[in-house]
């Protein structure tokens, strides 16, 4: 019966580990693109299409707090300067007023070279 209960124990300790892990492992991106300014909804960059003249806004709603102390993008002096971008996208799922699920992806920059 011992046995029994610590496996049961280690197998619900590993389970929830494995559970936990799953939520904060996130898929990291790259990205290249010109600073363009922080709005009251995030950080924008312009990025061009590869082969392209085409230009497309990036827009990142939070940004690591290491990052942010390190490049000081609240202020204008970067605006014009071009960055690569690491990110990272989290997916949640939410209802609305009406039972429907809608997915908010939320964009965080999560390190920043200058280029």
């Amino acid at each position: 019966m011992k046995t029994k209960s610590v496996f049961l124990v280690s197998f619900l300790l590993v389970t929830f580990v494995a559970l936990t892990s799953m939520n904060t492992l996130q898929k990291q991106e790259t990205f290249e693109g010109v600073y363009d300014g922080q709005e009251d909804y995030g950080y924008n960059f312009i990025g061009t299409y590869e082969g392209e003249d085409e230009e497309y806004t990036m827009t990142f709603q939070n940004i690591d707090a290491s990052v942010l102390s390190s490049f000081d993008l609240k202020s204008e002096k970067l605006v014009g300067s071009k960055f690569s971008v690491t990110y990272t996208i989290k997916v949640e799922s939410v209802k609305d007023e009406d039972g429907y699920e809608d997915e908010i992806e939320t964009y965080t920059i999560i390190a920043l070279k200058k280029l």
